[in-house]
Protein backbone atom coordinates (compact mmCIF):
# COMPACT_ATOMS: atom_id res chain seq x y z
CA UNK A 1 0.00 0.00 0.00
CA UNK A 2 1.48 3.16 -0.63
CA UNK A 3 2.43 5.73 1.10
CA UNK A 4 0.60 3.72 4.64
CA UNK A 5 -2.62 5.02 2.64
CA UNK A 6 -5.74 2.87 3.44
CA UNK A 7 -7.86 1.33 1.01
CA UNK A 8 -10.60 4.19 2.15
CA UNK A 9 -7.65 6.35 1.07
CA UNK A 10 -7.10 5.09 -1.77
CA UNK A 11 -10.37 4.63 -2.99
CA UNK A 12 -11.00 8.10 -2.39
CA UNK A 13 -8.11 9.53 -4.16
CA UNK A 14 -9.13 7.37 -6.70
CA UNK A 15 -12.37 9.21 -7.30
CA UNK A 16 -11.02 12.72 -7.12
CA UNK A 17 -8.66 12.36 -9.85
CA UNK A 18 -10.82 10.75 -12.00
CA UNK A 19 -14.42 12.64 -11.41
CA UNK A 20 -13.57 15.44 -13.64
CA UNK A 21 -11.78 13.32 -16.37
CA UNK A 22 -13.81 12.73 -19.60
CA UNK A 23 -11.85 10.74 -21.69
CA UNK A 24 -10.25 8.68 -18.74
CA UNK A 25 -6.27 7.94 -17.21
CA UNK A 26 -4.46 5.43 -18.18
CA UNK A 27 -3.24 2.74 -14.73
CA UNK A 28 0.21 4.59 -14.89
CA UNK A 29 -1.12 8.47 -15.03
CA UNK A 30 -3.07 7.46 -12.37
CA UNK A 31 -0.14 5.88 -10.12
CA UNK A 32 1.43 8.83 -11.04
CA UNK A 33 -1.23 11.31 -9.63
CA UNK A 34 -1.37 9.73 -6.34
CA UNK A 35 1.64 8.43 -6.25
CA UNK A 36 1.37 4.68 -5.65
CA UNK A 37 3.56 1.60 -7.50
CA UNK A 38 1.95 0.83 -10.88
CA UNK A 39 1.83 -2.53 -10.41
CA UNK A 40 0.11 -2.17 -6.94
CA UNK A 41 -2.10 0.70 -8.09
CA UNK A 42 -3.21 -1.87 -11.18
CA UNK A 43 -4.43 -4.47 -8.54
CA UNK A 44 -6.40 -1.92 -6.48
CA UNK A 45 -8.01 -0.66 -10.15
CA UNK A 46 -9.03 -4.14 -11.34
CA UNK A 47 -10.35 -4.64 -7.26
CA UNK A 48 -12.31 -1.10 -7.40
CA UNK A 49 -13.68 -2.35 -11.02
CA UNK A 50 -15.15 -5.99 -9.89
CA UNK A 51 -16.77 -3.73 -6.93
CA UNK A 52 -18.41 -1.39 -9.73
CA UNK A 53 -16.67 1.77 -8.89
CA UNK A 54 -14.66 1.84 -12.09
CA UNK A 55 -14.94 0.67 -15.64
CA UNK A 56 -12.24 -0.15 -18.54
CA UNK A 57 -12.15 0.53 -22.03
CA UNK A 58 -8.91 -1.07 -23.61
CA UNK A 59 -7.58 1.29 -26.68
CA UNK A 60 -5.24 -0.45 -28.36
CA UNK A 61 -2.56 -1.04 -25.57
CA UNK A 62 -3.47 0.85 -23.23
CA UNK A 63 -6.25 0.58 -20.64
CA UNK A 64 -8.26 3.62 -19.77
CA UNK A 65 -9.99 4.22 -16.55
CA UNK A 66 -13.09 5.92 -15.88
CA UNK A 67 -15.41 6.03 -12.80
CA UNK A 68 -18.98 4.62 -13.07
CA UNK A 69 -21.66 7.54 -13.18
CA UNK A 70 -22.85 8.28 -9.81
CA UNK A 71 -19.64 7.66 -8.26
CA UNK A 72 -19.26 9.76 -4.82
CA UNK A 73 -17.07 9.33 -1.99
CA UNK A 74 -18.53 10.49 1.64
CA UNK A 75 -17.27 10.79 4.95
CA UNK A 76 -18.34 9.07 7.64
CA UNK A 77 -19.67 9.17 10.40
CA UNK A 78 -20.15 13.03 9.96
CA UNK A 79 -22.44 12.41 6.18
CA UNK A 80 -24.93 9.71 7.78
CA UNK A 81 -27.44 12.81 8.40
CA UNK A 82 -26.98 14.13 4.94
CA UNK A 83 -27.26 10.76 3.88
CA UNK A 84 -30.58 9.58 5.51
CA UNK A 85 -32.12 13.14 3.54
CA UNK A 86 -30.79 12.02 0.05
CA UNK A 87 -31.98 8.98 0.37
CA UNK A 88 -35.41 10.01 1.26
CA UNK A 89 -35.56 12.51 -1.16
CA UNK A 90 -34.41 9.91 -4.40
CA UNK A 91 -36.59 7.47 -2.46
CA UNK A 92 -40.34 10.13 -2.98
CA UNK A 93 -38.47 11.18 -6.25
CA UNK A 94 -38.34 7.55 -7.78
CA UNK A 95 -34.74 7.90 -8.82
CA UNK A 96 -33.78 4.25 -7.90
CA UNK A 97 -30.49 4.27 -9.81
CA UNK A 98 -29.55 7.25 -7.90
CA UNK A 99 -30.21 5.43 -4.87
CA UNK A 100 -28.80 2.33 -5.33
CA UNK A 101 -25.43 4.23 -6.58
CA UNK A 102 -25.84 5.99 -3.36
CA UNK A 103 -25.83 2.59 -1.38
CA UNK A 104 -22.81 1.59 -3.44
CA UNK A 105 -20.47 4.36 -2.97
CA UNK A 106 -21.58 4.68 1.20
CA UNK A 107 -20.27 1.11 1.62
CA UNK A 108 -17.24 2.04 -0.66
CA UNK A 109 -16.65 5.06 1.37
CA UNK A 110 -16.64 3.34 4.67
CA UNK A 111 -20.38 3.31 6.34
CA UNK A 112 -20.88 0.36 8.10
CA UNK A 113 -24.33 -2.08 7.53
CA UNK A 114 -25.96 -1.28 10.81
CA UNK A 115 -25.91 2.63 10.54
CA UNK A 116 -26.88 2.64 7.25
CA UNK A 117 -29.73 0.57 8.65
CA UNK A 118 -30.67 2.40 11.76
CA UNK A 119 -29.75 5.66 10.72
CA UNK A 120 -30.86 5.38 6.59
CA UNK A 121 -33.19 2.84 5.54
CA UNK A 122 -35.23 2.20 8.86
CA UNK A 123 -35.97 6.26 8.90
CA UNK A 124 -37.13 6.14 5.60
CA UNK A 125 -39.53 2.82 6.38
CA UNK A 126 -41.27 4.85 8.67
CA UNK A 127 -41.48 8.27 6.46
CA UNK A 128 -43.16 6.39 3.48
CA UNK A 129 -45.40 4.70 6.30
CA UNK A 130 -46.47 7.88 7.70
CA UNK A 131 -47.29 9.15 4.10
CA UNK A 132 -49.42 6.34 3.16
CA UNK A 133 -51.04 6.76 6.58
CA UNK A 134 -51.76 10.37 6.04
CA UNK A 135 -53.08 9.73 2.55
CA UNK A 136 -50.45 11.43 0.67
CA UNK A 137 -49.42 8.35 -1.25
CA UNK A 138 -51.62 5.40 -2.71
CA UNK A 139 -50.91 2.10 -2.15
CA UNK A 140 -49.62 1.18 -5.74
CA UNK A 141 -46.69 4.06 -4.72
CA UNK A 142 -46.78 3.00 -1.37
CA UNK A 143 -45.54 -0.77 -2.16
CA UNK A 144 -43.44 0.61 -5.07
CA UNK A 145 -41.26 2.29 -1.87
CA UNK A 146 -41.21 -0.43 -0.71
CA UNK A 147 -39.86 -2.50 -3.17
CA UNK A 148 -37.31 -0.29 -3.70
CA UNK A 149 -36.27 -0.07 -0.20
CA UNK A 150 -35.85 -3.77 0.03
CA UNK A 151 -33.78 -4.01 -3.29
CA UNK A 152 -31.67 -1.14 -1.25
CA UNK A 153 -31.17 -3.92 1.50
CA UNK A 154 -30.08 -6.79 -0.90
CA UNK A 155 -26.96 -4.10 -1.76
CA UNK A 156 -26.11 -4.69 1.85
CA UNK A 157 -26.58 -8.58 1.91
CA UNK A 158 -23.75 -8.52 -0.82
CA UNK A 159 -21.30 -7.14 1.53
CA UNK A 160 -18.93 -10.68 1.78
CA UNK A 161 -18.45 -11.52 5.61
CA UNK A 162 -17.22 -14.69 7.06
CA UNK A 163 -19.85 -16.06 9.16
CA UNK A 164 -19.87 -18.42 12.52
CA UNK A 165 -21.54 -21.69 12.94
CA UNK A 166 -22.41 -20.54 16.60
CA UNK A 167 -24.47 -17.73 15.35
CA UNK A 168 -27.65 -18.77 13.68
CA UNK A 169 -31.11 -16.79 13.41
CA UNK A 170 -34.38 -17.32 11.80
CA UNK A 171 -36.50 -14.35 10.93
CA UNK A 172 -40.17 -14.51 10.20
CA UNK A 173 -42.41 -11.39 9.14
CA UNK A 174 -45.99 -12.07 10.51
CA UNK A 175 -47.75 -9.83 8.12
CA UNK A 176 -46.51 -7.88 5.07
CA UNK A 177 -46.01 -4.63 6.80
CA UNK A 178 -43.37 -6.18 8.87
CA UNK A 179 -41.55 -7.74 5.84
CA UNK A 180 -38.97 -4.61 5.40
CA UNK A 181 -38.53 -4.83 9.28
CA UNK A 182 -37.06 -8.47 8.97
CA UNK A 183 -35.11 -7.19 5.65
CA UNK A 184 -33.20 -4.88 7.43
CA UNK A 185 -32.75 -6.86 10.49
CA UNK A 186 -31.31 -9.99 8.09
CA UNK A 187 -28.33 -7.46 6.78
CA UNK A 188 -27.40 -6.41 9.99
CA UNK A 189 -27.40 -9.53 11.22
CA UNK A 190 -25.54 -10.75 8.23
CA UNK A 191 -22.81 -8.25 8.68
CA UNK A 192 -22.16 -9.05 12.16
CA UNK A 193 -21.27 -12.46 11.10
CA UNK A 194 -24.68 -14.18 11.97
CA UNK A 195 -25.86 -17.59 9.35
CA UNK A 196 -29.17 -16.04 8.77
CA UNK A 197 -32.45 -17.82 7.60
CA UNK A 198 -34.79 -15.27 6.17
CA UNK A 199 -38.64 -16.80 5.88
CA UNK A 200 -40.10 -13.67 4.86
CA UNK A 201 -43.74 -12.69 5.05
CA UNK A 202 -45.18 -15.95 6.58
CA UNK A 203 -48.76 -14.26 7.12
CA UNK A 204 -50.49 -17.12 4.73
CA UNK A 205 -48.85 -20.26 6.97
CA UNK A 206 -50.69 -19.47 10.17
CA UNK A 207 -52.28 -22.71 10.38
CA UNK A 208 -52.36 -25.90 12.43
CA UNK A 209 -49.62 -27.67 10.43
CA UNK A 210 -46.93 -24.75 10.71
CA UNK A 211 -45.07 -26.16 13.85
CA UNK A 212 -44.42 -29.55 12.46
CA UNK A 213 -43.20 -27.63 9.04
CA UNK A 214 -40.88 -25.34 11.15
CA UNK A 215 -39.82 -28.14 13.08
CA UNK A 216 -38.31 -29.78 10.38
CA UNK A 217 -36.84 -26.47 9.24
CA UNK A 218 -35.33 -26.38 12.48
CA UNK A 219 -33.72 -29.70 12.30
CA UNK A 220 -31.95 -29.40 8.93
CA UNK A 221 -30.83 -25.37 9.51
CA UNK A 222 -29.75 -26.64 13.08
CA UNK A 223 -28.93 -29.98 12.33
CA UNK A 224 -25.90 -30.65 14.79
CA UNK A 225 -27.27 -27.69 17.15
CA UNK A 226 -23.80 -25.56 16.87
CA UNK A 227 -23.69 -22.82 19.22
CA UNK A 228 -26.87 -20.25 19.05
CA UNK A 229 -30.16 -20.78 17.30
CA UNK A 230 -32.21 -16.92 17.46
CA UNK A 231 -35.61 -17.20 16.04
CA UNK A 232 -37.13 -13.68 15.83
CA UNK A 233 -40.59 -13.36 14.90
CA UNK A 234 -41.49 -9.76 13.81
CA UNK A 235 -45.34 -8.42 13.98
CA UNK A 236 -47.55 -5.46 13.67
CA UNK A 237 -50.24 -7.63 15.86
CA UNK A 238 -50.70 -9.05 19.35
CA UNK A 239 -52.53 -12.04 17.16
CA UNK A 240 -48.89 -12.34 14.79
CA UNK A 241 -46.54 -12.57 18.02
CA UNK A 242 -49.11 -14.88 19.80
CA UNK A 243 -49.88 -17.78 17.01
CA UNK A 244 -45.77 -17.91 16.80
CA UNK A 245 -44.90 -17.78 19.87
CA UNK A 246 -47.29 -20.52 20.68
CA UNK A 247 -45.90 -22.64 17.92
CA UNK A 248 -42.23 -22.24 18.11
CA UNK A 249 -42.11 -22.32 22.31
CA UNK A 250 -42.72 -26.21 22.21
CA UNK A 251 -40.60 -26.44 19.69
CA UNK A 252 -38.06 -24.62 21.80
CA UNK A 253 -38.68 -27.25 24.71
CA UNK A 254 -37.19 -29.89 22.35
CA UNK A 255 -34.19 -28.27 21.08
CA UNK A 256 -32.91 -27.08 24.19
CA UNK A 257 -31.89 -23.83 25.66
CA UNK A 258 -29.43 -22.60 22.95
CA UNK A 259 -32.87 -21.88 21.06
CA UNK A 260 -34.22 -18.91 22.14
CA UNK A 261 -37.47 -16.17 21.10
CA UNK A 262 -37.14 -12.87 20.08
CA UNK A 263 -40.65 -11.34 19.18
CA UNK A 264 -40.42 -7.54 17.73
CA UNK A 265 -44.10 -5.28 17.98
CA UNK A 266 -45.87 -3.86 19.94
CA UNK A 267 -47.92 -5.75 22.28
CA UNK A 268 -50.34 -4.55 25.05
CA UNK A 269 -49.42 -4.54 29.02
CA UNK A 270 -52.07 -6.82 30.21
CA UNK A 271 -50.83 -9.73 27.65
CA UNK A 272 -47.48 -11.90 28.76
CA UNK A 273 -46.12 -14.24 26.11
CA UNK A 274 -43.34 -16.99 26.88
CA UNK A 275 -40.23 -15.76 24.91
CA UNK A 276 -36.67 -14.62 25.84
CA UNK A 277 -36.84 -11.05 24.46
CA UNK A 278 -39.72 -8.97 23.64
CA UNK A 279 -38.98 -5.06 22.01
CA UNK A 280 -40.33 -2.54 19.75
CA UNK A 281 -36.75 -1.40 19.13
CA UNK A 282 -34.77 -4.06 16.09
CA UNK A 283 -31.51 -1.98 17.93
CA UNK A 284 -32.36 -4.00 21.19
CA UNK A 285 -32.76 -6.87 19.64
CA UNK A 286 -29.26 -7.20 17.49
CA UNK A 287 -27.61 -5.75 20.57
CA UNK A 288 -29.07 -8.38 23.09
CA UNK A 289 -28.33 -11.07 19.54
CA UNK A 290 -24.54 -9.41 20.14
CA UNK A 291 -24.31 -10.35 24.12
CA UNK A 292 -26.03 -13.32 24.14
CA UNK A 293 -24.17 -14.92 21.32
CA UNK A 294 -20.96 -14.52 23.59
CA UNK A 295 -22.43 -16.21 26.29
CA UNK A 296 -22.28 -19.59 24.24
CA UNK A 297 -19.57 -21.85 23.69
Amino acid sequence: MGKGYSVEDIRDRIISTLQNSKNGMSGVEISEAIGINRITMTKYLKVFAAEGLLRQKNIGNVTLWFLQPGQESYNFPEDYFVIAEKYLDYLIRGTDDQIFSMIQNCLHSGATVDRLVFEIILPAIDSIQVLFDDGKIGTSEFNLLKTTISNSIHILNQVPVVSDSKKNVVLIAADMNSFLLSEAASSVYHSQGWRVSNLGDMSSVINILFDLDFQKLVGKIWKQKPGLLLVVIFSQTDEGLNFFADSINPIIDKFGKNMKLILCGKISKKKKINCSLMSEKIEDILQWSQTVSQTIK
